[in-house]
């Protein structure tokens, strides 16, 4: 904006604060809306892909490692078919098995023994000191004992290592025999480690008593309670995958992706943060964000700019109305003399006539030389005394005259509205006998002050006089002009007698060029001038009329208080923009 330009007034500046909001929230709304709306469906979106993607990759080690431990199960299965059990304690024999099982499959098989019935193990191969260990109460082999395959959890054991075992179940010569290797845990850990997304995305493998069948990249202690829940829903619901978000035991938020290995005995878990796992979703977040602040930050720019220029033509556009109101007030204060301009003619020609009268009379006095004795210089002085007083009352004439037709001044003052409205009935009261209309006034003595433009408040009333006279030129009648105090307010009233508006013109008397004048005979802007001079004022006017009885104009004006003015401007300038 131009900085030589005057600041502006109370109410322009709440009308651009109230422009820029008004901008910002229909810019913001839509923007608002469309952000949330792609967001929404974009972060739906990503989570549906990521969910996806998690439970595809999780899927897919669960089918390796049953297929792993399958495959090995069914290597061990096949040794155990071609095991001669008459020579299996010979040495050498395990060892040869063995080594055709390392040879093929690679290490993964640490070693290898055949245990009998009452759980001796007769023949081992392998790095360990195994050779006759009896595992009649460990677990894995009353399990084993009692199926035809199995796979144990890890343990420890003799060995004081985590290991577990496949073992196969074969019956010679009615005893029942158990061919077991032990796999290597660290081959078997490291199917489980390549599950491995992000920063934080780690699996592990529990089991039905939440002990860890590898070893976790990071420490916890899981939580039993909640991994049952995990075993019942993949069970109960015949779910291969299931994805869940929840709180961990640090209290972060993560994504927990679980599936059942082993035929149900273990627990497959994929955790993630949540906050790694949507770590591009959060970067889009960011990324949308910025742009939505630097929207922002260029939409609120814009609506200051573009506000603060409306609204400065705005004001310029009322201060160009405002000098026209002035011009077309002046104009009808012109119209207006005119109008006045017989009635003052006729107040102005018995004084002068009177002068000329006695001006006349001493002159004759001269001539007749009757100015020796003292009756005739007393006549004298009467005559002189006569002309004085009617030059004064010309005077105060043209004064009035003078007063009223000099240049608008629109200055607020404060002054008695009831010394106004008496200027404005002395000047009209010639133009009313020739209009053979009784002027009145009924004005409550001691009214409080207002805070208006002395001018345009005479100018108000000037053109409702004019206006009444002119209704009942050809019929004469009563004007009445009364004021009075009312609820913080001046109500004046302008009522006639006279023939009264017709009710389909009462909603337009107000309209500017609107007049039922003949051609040549009103510019319709009286009435116009009158209600626009009121509502600057902070005051309202308003018509009643019915058809031969009569017109009345209600004015009421706020009494001077200290918001007066300011509220004044308010409505003025409210006015104007509407």
């Amino acid at each position: 904006m131009n900085r030589n330009l005057p600041p502006l007034s109370p109410y322009y500046r709440s009308l651009t604060r109230n422009m820029v909001l008004l901008v910002m929230v229909i810019s913001f709304t839509p923007m608002v809306l469309v952000t949330g709306i792609i967001l929404d469906q974009f972060s739906s979106s990503h989570h549906e892909k990521v969910f996806a993607h998690l439970g595809e990759l999780v899927l897919k080690h669960k089918q390796n490692i049953d297929s792993f431990l399958d495959e090995k199960v069914q290597n061990i299965r096949f040794l155990a078919d071609s095991i001669d059990f008459d020579r299996i304690s010979q040495p050498g024999i395990i060892a040869e098995d063995l080594s055709r099982l390392q040879s093929a499959y690679g290490t993964v098989f640490v070693d290898l023994g055949v245990v009998n019935e009452q759980g001796q193990q007769v023949a081992y191969a392998g790095p360990f000191n195994l050779e006759n260990a009896i595992y009649a109460d460990a677990d894995w082999f009353k399990k084993a004992i009692q199926s035809n395959y199995f796979t144990s959890d890890v343990f420890l054991g003799l060995r004081g290592s985590p290991h577990f075992i496949i073992a196969v179940r074969k019956t010679w010569q009615g005893q029942k025999w158990i061919i077991r290797a032990t796999i290597d845990f660290l081959s078997f850990n490291r199917l489980v480690e390549k599950v491995r997304i992000g920063e934080t995305g780690f699996a592990y493998i529990l089991n039905r008593e939440g002990q860890f069948q590898t070893k976790p990249i990071f420490d916890f202690t899981p939580t039993l309670d909640i991994y049952s829940r995990y075993f019942a829903t993949l069970s109960r619901m015949g779910k291969e995958v299931e994805i869940q978000e929840r709180l961990d035991g640090a209290g972060v938020k993560s994504l927990y992706v679980s599936a059942l290995l082993k035929g149900g005995d273990w627990l497959l878990v994929y955790k993630q943060a949540s906050s790694d796992a949507f770590s591009d979703l959060h970067n889009a977040q960011i990324i949308a964000l910025v742009f939505f602040v630097l929207g922002g930050i260029a939409i609120v720019a814009m609506a200051v700019w573009m506000s603060g220029r409306m609204v400065r033509r705005i004001a310029t556009s009322d201060k160009e109305k405002e000098i026209m109101n002035e011009q077309v007030i002046e104009t009808g204060k012109l119209a207006s003399v005119g109008e006045l301009a017989a009635g003052i003619a006729h107040e102005i020609n018995n004084p002068v006539a009177i002068m000329v009268e006695e001006a006349g009379w001493l002159q004759d006095l001269m001539e007749d030389g009757a100015y020796k004795n003292e009756a005739d210089i007393k006549e004298f002085e009467r005559a002189l005394n006569q002309i004085r007083t009617q030059g004064k009352r010309c005077k105060e004439i043209t004064h009035k005259l003078l007063s009223f037709a000099r240049k608008t001044d629109s200055r607020i003052e404060d002054f008695e509205i009831g010394h106004l409205i008496e200027e404005v009935v002395a000047l009209s009261a010639q133009r009313a006998k020739y209009s053979n209309v009784e002027l009145t006034t009924r004005l409550e003595p001691k009214l409080p002050a207002i805070s208006a433009s002395h001018s345009e408040l005479q100018q108000v009333f000037l053109n409702l006089i004019n206006n009444a006279l002119d209704a009942m030129d050809k019929t004469g009648g009563t004007l009445e002009i009364s004021a009075r105090q009312e609820e913080g307010q001046i109500l004046i009233g302008v009522a006639d007698n006279g023939p009264g508006i017709p009710k389909a013109n009462l909603a337009r008397i107000f309209d500017p060029f609107f007049t039922t004048k003949p051609v040549g005979s009103g510019t319709g802007l009286g009435l116009s001038i009158c209600y626009g001079i009121i509502q600057k004022m902070g005051g309202t006017i308003a018509v009643k009329s019915a058809l031969d009885v009569g017109t009345t104009f209600e004015i009421r004006i706020p009494v001077k208080t200290d918001d007066t003015v300011e509220n004044r401007t308010v409505v003025s300038a409210s006015d104007t923009c509407n």
